[in-house]
């Protein structure tokens, strides 16, 4: 599974590129924008072709959902410790954890959760730069909730990733940093399919 994460912020041209994405193969999409108000996020999502809408995972502004027929909700660490997750779990919910030993512990209401860094970050300079979770995660116990990579994951080191306990990766900066989006989601799909 080859997830993508949106930038923070709204870049020129995303919705053609996410659109692109989907075309090309992505499995889901998590619309991560901290910054935008639910006016924008829901112009946002109007802008993705109805048939990926089923693909979409919400950071926030849950109450779109129903608008657009996502059931799919990504909860941060600190929302499922404080149990916002609760009223969701007859839903399609993700998280993120930051360490194999929180990971072993989730519960079987998760789907999957991220777990990062996995190498240093590409759009949070200087984030991960000592990260030994790809090695920690060979203590992995719970196969009740998939498990995603992310953080540094490019089209290089994607393979690595791959060979080691997990069930998917996240893409963040190495599609949005880069020049050509679509060409690295593709060398990064052809890897893992090879």
């Amino acid at each position: 599974m080859i997830v993508v994460i949106t930038p923070e912020e709204l870049v020129q041209n995303e919705t053609e590129i996410i659109n692109a994405l989907f075309e090309e193969g992505l499995d889901l999409l998590h619309i991560r924008k901290p910054f935008i108000n639910s006016k924008e996020n829901k112009d946002f999502i109007q802008n993705i072709h109805s048939e990926f809408h089923h693909q979409l995972v919400l950071h926030s502004h849950y109450d779109l959902a129903e608008n657009f027929n996502i059931s799919r909700f990504h909860f941060r660490e600190i929302d499922r410790r404080n149990d916002l997750f609760k009223s969701f779990t007859d839903k399609t919910i993700s998280t993120s954890v930051h360490d194999i030993e929180t990971f072993n512990e989730l519960s079987e209401d998760w789907e999957y959760a991220f777990i990062s860094p996995v190498f240093p970050s590409i759009s949070k300079k200087g984030y991960g730069e000592n990260s030994n979770i790809l090695y920690e995660i060979k203590k992995r116990n719970n196969s009740n909730v998939k498990l995603i990579a992310l953080g540094g994951i490019h089209e290089n080191n994607i393979s690595e990733v791959f060979n080691s306990r997990v069930d998917g990766v996240a893409l963040l900066g190495a599609i949005w940093e880069s020049n050509e989006p679509l060409d690295i989601f593709k060398k990064c799909r052809k890897s893992v399919l090879s």
